[in-house]
């Protein structure tokens, strides 16, 4: 069913009385226009008491008798039916417009009508309301003064998503509303929003309201503009967007919709911002966008008398009014007297300026009085005045007429303001209430408020991530210990990283006391959801925006660096309360924040603590002699780390062999000599039964099992390799025992071999020159998996199709795998097949009829024992078979593989200096000694788990818990770090302006010099 349709089985379905037949009926009940018929008496023969001719009555509603004596009142001699006016109105003329209109009773419900405008008119809910009121006749403007008007008005309506309400007729201030709305259509694209401006009319005073009428609605009305013969009535004006035409069942009477239109303006304005519902109540001290109404605001041009009375009630309502001076009449005289003291404002003043403005019209007027208001504005007043420029999105009023010097705002009295702003996704604004003191602490300190911002944000993996947690089996925080851990500026920046909002993001993460932390959690947060999302442009803002975050971190820990490096050490490693208890370093970590681990104050930790208590000084080839003559440490070969005393003897053993660097090199012997003696045992001494040297090689893998255990986790893929090595050996060792599987184990172990030399590779990542090289063999596999989808379709291609043209029913599976796949890929690498060449068939390779298990089966042959193939073709399958996968494939693999090569090669120094994180936090918690000797280690660590129930202190892994005062005096120290960060960082942005507009003037003086310089010579 059309749209059409659908609006009129609305207006039948919904009339409070049965209406006729109508072959529209899908309409929801929410909607009930009626108009309203007359049942009149006459006290002229051809007129009405209504204002219409009798012959316009139907006959039942012609009943003199029953009336007479009896005055006319329109509650008695009126009733109401379902309306017969409603659709789309069609204007003629340049720009073919089309609106939506509809003939409603007086009394009909204002809720009615707004879901008329908001459901079946699809109309957004407005952030404003803007009811514009004045001269109802043809006024004069001067040309500065209509464009001013003009101007302001849509930018208004534009900006903040506001409706605008007007008379709807065609004179007076409704006609400049509705050239101002044509202005706009005719200036703007049609991706800008539309300017909504709804007229309320009264259906009596419409000329050529007849065409608007139809039982079944029209699609469109034709809408003539033509003033013939129009007397005392009104054009519509064509550029209104929606029409009410109110009907009380009279004609010709003026100001019938005015009550209506009130009651609807204050329906509208009882609303909540965002929200078509109705207004629920809130517990205090929470705070709902639900919970601020829609502003409306009251344009006053020209008018008389009613316009001052509209006015009065306007702010009454505490609805402000703006007035256009130089309109003229009663807009000048407010005008005139709105910047007066109270004191000087005087009935004589009035009647001279309401003489002045009005000339003779002034003597019909009654007696004048003045109201006097307060002169001191409430707290109330200012609140909804802000909000007022919340919705218009006009912080610029808000500096100069709000936030003043004389102004004393609490913070209290701002937090409505401050969640609109969030909510609304205005940074401006943000930033200006928090200038203004609105404390984040005191705004957040119910958590129902941070709750509510919440449930604002659309759907995404983050908040069904939250639920999960908000609603799983985790024990809730001690009172005391949530607030320690709450810090109000994280929460609100966690809340708009969330939400992509950049702007509120910054402003958030200004106020956060964990910057760095939070920095670096914000790129991991945004590059998860750029991995969640299919938004692919979406997905590539949230990126920008992580690299964003990530340079932010780098900058603050830079100022930190180069402050006090002993400190920006602490603060990379310290546990950090308010975001997880995780550390700087593992968010840069999991967030593969490359840049950040490659600060030089992150590698200067990183080497710290590869070489534990050594000086960082020593040469490798030092440390690996002590290693084997460890005398040496106490003749000062060896330098060590500086202490506030000495180290003993003992101590610097201890420090030795407890040192990263040193455990590394001992681990890469052992696991030479393990590789050696595994290969002895497989090439030499596999014996039924196991030799010392095999039973040496199965304690030897016990300890590393244990230590593979002890890791307790498999997130690289070195990890990957250990745990598939140690599976295969003990299923290898399962086989081996058994007699009837003792050579299938031996191959099973053999297998384990290569998996265990392919371990080796890890130990090439210390390395600056190999380590990035492990990067670009890990990527060139994956490249190289995506291709072997592309080149299995041609091996299978040409393979069966080979496999049919020279062999017939072919029953045996390994040679039918043999002839489909293995051939044709040995052919890539030079092997030609002699079976697709007569010349080059020899019959003894083959068996005729396919008995000879160790022979494939020969092609199809004639009585003469030749080959029937087509020669030709079979040439010609493997010419184009060759010319695509040796050539084209096999170049294209070539050509990805430089890709990867110059990609990872670029960036060498920024991804070893990435991935030697893992193997310094590796042999950092390793034990000291190496494999075998180390399972010694891991059953002294399991007797005093079990025995003292306490943890080692390898388990902490680069992760330090401050004391209360020193992390108060670290995070202090970070933010005055961070101003200092976000200071050079301005000043560094308006250097960089400064130089450009020296640049363009440069670039002008010199286009001038040769201007002149072209035109004299």
């Amino acid at each position: 069913m059309g749209e059409s349709e659908a609006e009129s089985s609305l207006v039948h379905t919904l009339a409070i009385h049965s209406a006729r037949p109508s072959k529209h009926l899908s309409f929801s009940p929410s909607f009930q226009p009626q108009i309203l018929i007359h049942v009149c008496f006459s006290s002229r023969e051809d007129v009405c008491k209504c204002g219409h001719l009798k012959t316009d009555h139907a006959a039942e509603a012609i009943k003199p008798e029953d009336y007479t004596g009896k005055s006319w009142d329109k509650h008695r001699h009126v009733r109401e039916v379902p309306t017969d006016a409603f659709g789309d109105i069609h204007f003629g003329g340049l720009g073919q417009r089309t609106g939506k209109y509809a003939r409603v009773s007086t009394d009909t419900d204002p809720e009615v009508l707004y879901n008329l405008l908001t459901e079946q008119w699809k109309l957004s809910p407005p952030n404003l309301l803007i009811s514009v009121t004045g001269g109802a006749k043809n006024f004069y403007l001067k040309a500065r003064l209509k464009n001013m008007f003009h101007r302001g008005l849509i930018k208004v309506a534009q900006t903040t998503g506001a409706w605008i309400i007007t008379g709807g007729t065609h004179v007076g201030v409704m006609k400049h509303v509705g050239h101002a709305v044509r202005d706009y259509a005719l200036s703007s694209s049609s991706m800008q929003g539309q300017v909504v401006a709804i007229g309320v009319a009264t259906w009596g005073v419409i000329h050529n309201r007849d065409t608007l009428m139809s039982p079944e609605g029209c699609f469109p009305a034709h809408y003539s503009m033509d003033n013939t013969n129009q007397g005392r009535l009104s054009l519509l004006d064509n550029n209104h967007t929606h029409f009410l035409l109110v009907d009380d069942g009279t004609q010709g009477l003026y100001g019938v919709e005015i009550e209506l239109r009130g009651r609807l303006e204050r329906c509208i304005t009882r609303k909540h911002l965002g929200n078509k519902g109705a207004v629920t109540a809130n517990a205090p001290g929470h705070y709902r966008i639900s919970g601020l109404t829609i502003p409306a605001v009251c344009v006053v041009l020209d008018g008389g008398p009613g316009t001052l009375n509209t006015m009065y009630n306007a702010m009454l309502n505490g609805t402000p009014c703006v007035v256009l001076d130089g309109s003229g009449r009663i807009a000048d005289v407010v005008a005139q007297v709105a910047g007066m003291p109270v004191t000087r404002v005087t009935i004589s003043l009035i009647h001279q300026l309401m003489k002045k403005f009005f000339g003779q019209e002034y003597e019909t007027f009654d007696d004048l009085k003045i109201l006097k208001t307060s002169e001191s504005l409430g707290v109330e007043y200012w609140k909804r005045q802000l909000e007022l420029a919340i919705a218009w999105n006009r912080v610029d009023i808000a500096k100069t007429e709000i936030f003043t010097e004389e102004s004393q705002w609490k913070s209290s009295d701002l937090h409505r303001a401050m969640f609109s702003a969030l909510v609304g996704n205005k940074p401006q604004f943000v930033s200006l209430l928090v200038e203004n003191g609105v404390s984040l602490r005191d705004f957040l300190q119910d958590e129902q408020t941070l709750c509510e911002l919440y449930r604002q944000l659309p759907s995404c993996f983050f908040l069904h991530k939250l639920a999960k947690r908000v609603h799983g089996s985790n024990p809730p925080l001690k009172a005391h210990d949530a607030e320690a851990q709450r810090d109000p500026g994280t929460d609100l920046f966690l809340w708009a990283v969330v939400q992509s909002s950049r702007e509120l993001a910054e402003i958030a993460w200004e106020q956060c006391r964990d910057c760095t932390c939070g920095a670096l959690a914000a790129s991991k947060i945004l590059k998860k959801m750029a991995d969640e999302g299919s938004d692919v442009d979406e997905a590539a803002e949230m990126k920008e925006l992580a690299a964003h975050y990530e340079k932010h971190a780098i900058g603050v820990f830079t100022e930190c660096h180069n402050s006090d490096e002993e400190r920006a050490e602490k603060l990379l490693v310290r546990v950090s309360p308010f975001w997880g208890r995780t550390t700087c370093l593992r968010f840069a970590l999991e967030a593969d924040d490359e840049n950040f681990v490659a600060h030089s104050g992150v590698q200067a930790l990183l080497t710290r603590t590869w070489c534990g208590q050594l000086s960082v000084d020593n040469p490798v080839w030092r440390v690996m002699i002590c290693i084997v003559f460890f005398p040496l440490i106490y003749t000062g070969f060896l330098v060590f780390r500086s202490h506030l005393k000495p180290l003993g003897r003992w101590s610097r053993l201890v420090c030795l062999y407890s040192s990263p660097q040193v455990k590394f090199y001992l681990n890469i012997v052992s696991y030479f000599a393990f590789l050696l003696l595994f290969a002895v045992v497989l090439m030499i001494d596999f014996q039924p039964t196991p030799s010392p040297g095999e039973m040496l090689l199965y304690i030897w893998l016990l300890s590393l099992v244990f230590e593979e255990v002890r890791q307790m986790y498999i997130n690289e893929l070195w990890n990957i390799l250990d745990v598939l090595s140690i599976t295969l050996f003990i299923i290898g060792l399962v086989f081996r025992l058994t007699s009837e599987l003792f050579y299938a184990g031996k191959i099973v172990l053999c297998i384990d071999f290569v998996v265990f030399c392919l371990r080796l590779m890890a130990i090439f990542t210390i390395s600056r020159t190999l380590g990035p090289k492990i990067i670009i063999v890990k990527r060139m596999m994956m490249d190289m998996f995506f291709f072997m989808f592309l080149l299995s379709i041609w091996v299978v291609a040409y393979g069966v199709a080979k496999q049919g043209i020279l062999i017939e029913n072919e029953s045996r599976l390994d040679w039918i795998v043999r002839g489909v796949v293995y051939q044709p890929y040995l052919v890539i690498f030079g092997t030609f097949p002699t079976d697709i060449d007569k010349t080059t068939f020899d019959i003894t390779s083959c068996s005729i009829n396919g008995t000879d298990p160790l022979k494939p089966k020969c092609p199809m042959l004639d009585e003469n024992q030749t080959p029937v193939f087509p020669e030709w073709l079979t040439i010609i399958m493997i010419c184009v078979y060759l010319l695509f996968a040796n050539i084209l494939l096999l170049n294209l693999l070539i050509a990805i593989f430089n890709f990867t090569f110059q990609e990872v090669q670029d960036n060498t120094d920024r991804i070893w200096k990435f991935q030697r994180y893992e193997l310094i936090k590796e042999y950092y918690s390793r034990p000291a000694l190496p494999p075998p000797f180390c399972i010694l280690s891991h059953l002294y660590l399991f007797v005093r788990k079990m025995t003292l129930c306490g943890t080692s202190t390898m388990s902490r892994e680069f992760k330090n818990k401050l004391p209360q005062t020193e992390e108060e005096e670290l995070l202090s120290w970070e933010a005055l770090m961070k101003d200092k960060y976000l200071l050079s960082s301005q000043m560094e942005q308006s250097q960089n302006m400064e130089l450009f507009f020296y640049y363009i003037i440069i670039i002008i003086i010199i286009i001038i010099i040769c201007f002149f310089i072209i035109y004299y010579y």
